[in-house]
Formats: structure tokens, sequence, C-alpha cells
């Protein structure tokens, strides 16, 4: 871990946590999960379980902490190491799957969080179908999010790296 991946983890954590703030108003939309992806898709999966755990630690003492933040950690963790995975295959995937991977990534998430209400009640099937709902805000959520952020930033990160390599390389 170097400056210049700090310094974009921190970028990108400031923006989830500004993100997540601003859109708690909409029941399981926000931006954590498709930056998430973007980060381990770029970054690697070391950078984006980095970022899951900073956005949620972070975010959390704004919106609010308890049991579900540990789970909050898992899924999102869990989204970015998969996606980091992704991110090291050596053929880049079209624009399409990746934001396929953001909406199968929404339910991902639910699915983890209603875990945590079978570990503490016992009960899975109940509160899974319950926020089948929410997991589709999160998806559709997802996917718009992907679609204006992945642009954006992967064409940010590719400008500040070869700017980054360039001066690095002359001095």
């Amino acid at each position: 871990m170097n400056t210049y991946k700090l310094t974009l983890l921190a970028v990108l954590a400031a923006l989830a946590v500004v993100g997540r703030y601003v859109f708690a108003f909409l029941p399981n939309v926000q931006p954590v999960t498709s930056l998430i992806i973007i980060c381990g898709l770029l970054l690697g999966p070391l950078a984006a379980v980095l970022l899951a755990i900073l956005t949620t630690f972070l975010s959390n003492m704004l919106l609010g902490m308890g049991i579900w933040t540990v789970w909050q950690v898992v899924s999102w963790g869990l989204i970015g190491v998969l996606s980091g995975l992704l991110g090291k295959y050596p053929k880049k995937f079209p624009f399409w799957v990746i934001v396929a991977f953001s909406i199968f990534s929404g339910f991902l998430y639910g699915f983890v969080i209603s875990l945590m209400t079978y570990s503490i009640a016992g009960e899975f099937w109940p509160y899974y179908l319950a926020g089948l709902p929410f997991s589709v805000n999160h998806a559709v959520g997802n996917a718009i999010f992907m679609v204006v952020f992945y642009p954006v930033i992967s064409h940010l990160f590719k400008t500040y790296s070869n700017k980054h390599f360039y001066l690095k390389n002359t001095s």
C-alpha cells in the first residue's frame, strides 16, 4: 500500500460516507456498494476490503452503530473481495457485466444482512423475504450509481495513475 493507493482510498471513503449520508432518506439506495466494486476492480481486493471497513465505521458514526455494523463490514467486504478478484482477471469485462455484478451485489448484501437475523433470532426466511423490496432498491441503486460513477472514476484513476507514473519515473 503506497501513498497513491491510500490517497485514492481516502477519496473513495469520503465519497462513500458523504453519499451514504446524503441518500439516507432513500431506503437502501446508496453509492457505497458501487464504490466498493469500483475500488475492487481498479485497486484490488485488499483496498476494497479496507474501503468497506472505513466506510462502514465512518458512516455509522453519523447514522448509528449496532450489531448490523459487523454484518455490513462482512457483506461489503465480501463484495469487495469478489470485485477485486474480478479486477485481477486479465481480460477486461464489458461494462454491462460490471453493472450486472453491481445488481447481483445488491441482492448478495441483503442475503448476508439477513444472516444477521438468523444468527440472533434463529429466523432467516421471514426476514429475508420481508427485506426483498429493500434488496431490489439496493440493486437498482447500485446499477444507477455504477452507470454514473464507473466511467468517471475509472477515467480519473487512469489519468492520475499515468500522471503519477510519469512524475515518479522522471524525478
